[in-house]
């Protein structure tokens, strides 16, 4: 006979049945209601944050580029005065020669004048006599004296006025090469965008590097070094002026004092052989120094070589430990040290590159110093040659009387006055 078999355990009532069922029905009814606010929320959010991404990346590309046009502003009116500061300090220095040049003419004279003098002291009896022509002789002297002091300042007063042309070149020349440099860095901001591959996080991009300057200061700079630079330009425009009116106002006055003689001719030979053997001591001189100073960049150049090699060495090492597998890559002593040799090693680099320029910059300038004193010895010796065949054939020197045209209107100079001033000798 069959009997009724009953699992054993909890039993629910039906209205326990029945408040589960509503009880899961209500919780996934608000689950989803809670879902959906979140997802209304994130919409909202996305929407948000794109906006305001869009518009942050919009509005730094328009400070970009009106920074950019601001930069190229400036760059562009500081590449426009270079130019003309450098015919300016090409014009003060032709100027400047020209005024040396009559002072070297006049000291010619004066040597002619004093030599005559000392030579007439040995008259004797009745012919020491007080003539014209040594009166003449003392007032030439005077008169040399004077004008050679006065362009003696305008020479002085042009290489004061030169080396602060330089100086404000300098300043426009460095500022000029910064802005370009700055268009550079900006323009490659302008052309980043989140598909190009070189971009990535960097530690703490929203520093304030060492040296930043505020605006204000950045264009207070600019401003004042263009106003510089034309302020030297037009002092140095009047300083042209006035030494082409000293020099015209000299070589007037020594007009009627220009005395020759043989004796003057003899002087001059004798001042062109001292002149002619310093150049040739200062030849030879140039060309043992020449000699050192390629040895020295010779062995600048091998040192370089070698600490190049060692970087390398330093650089594998390096890059070689990056290899090491997991917690091996630690940064130990080893690790420090190599750091510290590669960064002792590229300063050792930089100082040696730096005086390997600076003693080329040195042997250039030796090579250029050696031409220099090559072509005065061709040019003096050709003068020498040219004096000897004087003695053979006059009795007296013929002392050319230079003639110098101001190109410049000596009342009323301006910035657009010529800038070539030339000294000829007629």
């Amino acid at each position: 006979m069959a009997s009724l078999s009953i699992k054993p355990g909890q039993r629910f009532t039906l209205p326990d049945w029945q408040n589960n069922s509503l009880l899961i029905s209500a919780d996934a009814e608000q689950q989803r209601f809670n879902s959906h606010h979140i997802r209304q929320e994130g919409r909202a959010l996305r929407n948000e944050t794109g906006n305001q991404a869009r518009w942050d990346e919009h509005n730094s590309r328009t400070r970009l580029n009106d920074r950019i046009i601001s930069v190229d502003r400036w760059r562009e009116a500081l590449a426009k005065c270079l130019p003309e500061i450098d015919l300016e300090i090409d014009a003060l220095t032709k100027v400047k020669e020209a005024a040396e040049n009559a002072i070297q003419a006049k000291n010619l004279c004066l040597d002619v004048a004093i030599e005559c003098l000392t030579f007439r002291e040995s008259r004797r009896d009745i012919d020491v006599v007080r003539d014209p022509v040594e009166e003449e002789l003392l007032k030439e002297v005077k008169v040399i004296e004077k004008t050679k002091k006065e362009l003696q300042q305008r020479v002085d007063d042009a290489f004061k006025q030169l080396c602060l042309l330089k100086e404000a070149r300098q300043q426009l020349s460095c500022d000029h090469r910064h802005k370009v440099e700055t268009l550079e860095l900006d323009r490659q901001c302008m052309s980043f965008n989140p598909t190009s591959g070189n971009i990535s996080f960097k530690v703490n991009p929203t520093r304030i590097p060492d040296g930043t300057t505020a605006l204000h200061e950045w264009e207070l700079n600019s401003q004042c070094n263009k106003d510089h630079a034309e302020a030297e330009m037009k002092a140095s425009v009047d300083l042209r002026g006035a030494i082409t009116l000293s020099i015209a106002q000299t070589n007037n006055e020594l007009d009627a004092q220009r005395i020759a003689t043989e004796f003057a001719l003899r002087k001059r030979i004798r001042d062109m052989e001292g002149a002619l053997s310093e150049l040739r001591w200062q030849e030879q001189n140039t060309l043992e120094e020449i000699a050192e100073m390629e040895e020295e960049i010779r062995q600048l150049e091998e040192d370089l070589r070698k600490r190049t090699l060692d970087l390398k060495v330093a650089h594998t090492r390096l890059e070689t430990r990056t290899y090491r597998p997991h917690i091996e890559l630690c940064r130990d002593q080893a690790q420090y040290g190599l750091t510290d040799e590669v960064q002792q090693l590229e300063g050792t680099i930089r100082v040696l590159q730096k005086k390997r320029t600076e003693s080329q910059d040195a042997l250039d300038a030796l090579y250029r110093q050696l031409h220099r004193i090559q072509t005065d010895i061709g040019y003096k010796t050709n003068s020498l040659q040219l004096d000897n065949k004087c003695m053979d054939t006059r009795k007296k020197l013929v002392v050319p009387v230079e003639k110098f045209e101001p190109e410049v209107d000596a009342i009323n100079r301006t910035r657009n006055l010529p800038r070539k001033s030339q000294l000829e000798l007629a």
